[in-house]
């Protein structure tokens, strides 16, 4: 088994509230995860709204440092790269953002940008840059005649979105970190975006990191998920078997929004409104226990103490203690 590109040992991420910022939450509690070994792989990360998941894509990518635990690069904490290394880590390590319009400098041509970041990343002159950027736009269906000398605004969403991801893989990056690409895209559009980036992966070997609130597209397009709750991986696995045998209620939850999967469960559908007192009441409870144990019909008094992850079949984990007697 090859080294991984990234890798995650037990990471977490706290941020201050209240009046002075004195009451700490861990925004991402003690994640573990690993992509980027001997073949390139589509890593899914699912979760709710909250559930932490965007805190993970800028602790990947070196935006936030973690609190606790490492984040290693090729072995290396991230934290700790001499610049060398940290130039390379950008190289290898893109971001396709949730927002395309994110990306660009709504002031300047994007092919001008794009040209600029060829010429820095990849160390070419004008006619290099131009040249790679056309082979690049033409694999997300573009041209640089479409380009040219137009500005962010004068584009669609969905071309300013196919725009962004031939801007990561200008770098020719080993690993792009997609955070809900597809959430602002018109629902006609999406299927084409996903497209590109599993023709990525299989083309191009191109590990992802696929961040999403929608776990039909990490169906379609993954190899790998973890489900996010509360900051904490939940369950993991080979996707197939994940879907296909889900095993943390929250899990059975998300799977349920699909038309396939509803079970007529009312209990998740009468969520509990809780006052911001009354989250602090429950905030040591939650550090120390099942963070989904509010909302679980299967909460017993085990789950006050948080279980570890267990391995149920073959790649196929999860963090309940429902199956530790099994």
């Amino acid at each position: 088994m090859g080294e991984p590109l990234l890798n995650l040992d037990n990471v977490s991420k706290y941020f201050g509230y209240g009046v002075i910022g004195l009451l700490r939450f861990p925004a991402v509690d003690g994640v573990n995860l690993s992509i980027g070994g001997e073949k390139p792989e589509v890593v899914t990360i699912v979760g709710e709204s909250g559930s932490g998941k965007t805190t993970v894509a800028k602790i990947m990518l070196r935006i936030l440092k973690p609190t606790h635990g490492v984040v290693k690069y090729l072995g290396k904490d991230l934290w700790k790269l001499k610049r060398g290394n940290i130039r390379r880590f950008i190289k290898d390590v893109q971001p396709i953002f949730q927002d395309p319009m994110d990306t660009f400098n709504p002031f300047e041509t994007v092919d001008s940008y794009l040209i600029s970041v060829a010429k820095s990343l990849l160390k070419l002159d004008k006619d290099e840059a131009i040249e790679r950027i056309s082979r690049t736009l033409e694999f997300v269906g573009l041209t640089f005649d479409k380009v040219r000398g137009k500005r962010p605004n004068e584009f669609s969403g969905g071309e300013l979105q196919r725009i962004s991801i031939a801007r990561a893989l200008l770098a020719q990056p080993r690993l792009l970190i997609a955070d809900e690409p597809v959430s602002m895209i018109d629902a006609s559009l999406r299927i084409n975006i996903l497209n590109y980036l599993r023709r990525a992966k299989e083309e191009l070997n191109i590990s992802i990191v696929y961040i999403t609130h929608d776990i039909a597209t990490a169906n379609y397009v993954g190899d790998k998920i973890y489900v996010m709750y509360r900051g904490s991986i939940v369950e993991q696995g080979d996707i197939d078997k994940v879907i296909e045998n889900p095993l943390h209620p929250y899990t059975k939850v998300l799977l349920e929004s699909l038309p396939d999967y509803r079970k007529g469960k009312e209990w998740f559908k009468t969520r509990l409104a809780q006052s911001t007192q009354a989250v602090i009441e429950i905030r040591e409870m939650l550090l120390k226990g099942c963070k989904y144990i509010t909302y679980c019909p299967f909460k017993s008094e085990k789950c006050y103490e948080r279980p570890s992850m267990i391995e149920v079949e073959k790649n196929h984990y999860v963090s309940c203690w429902i199956y530790y007697n099994k």
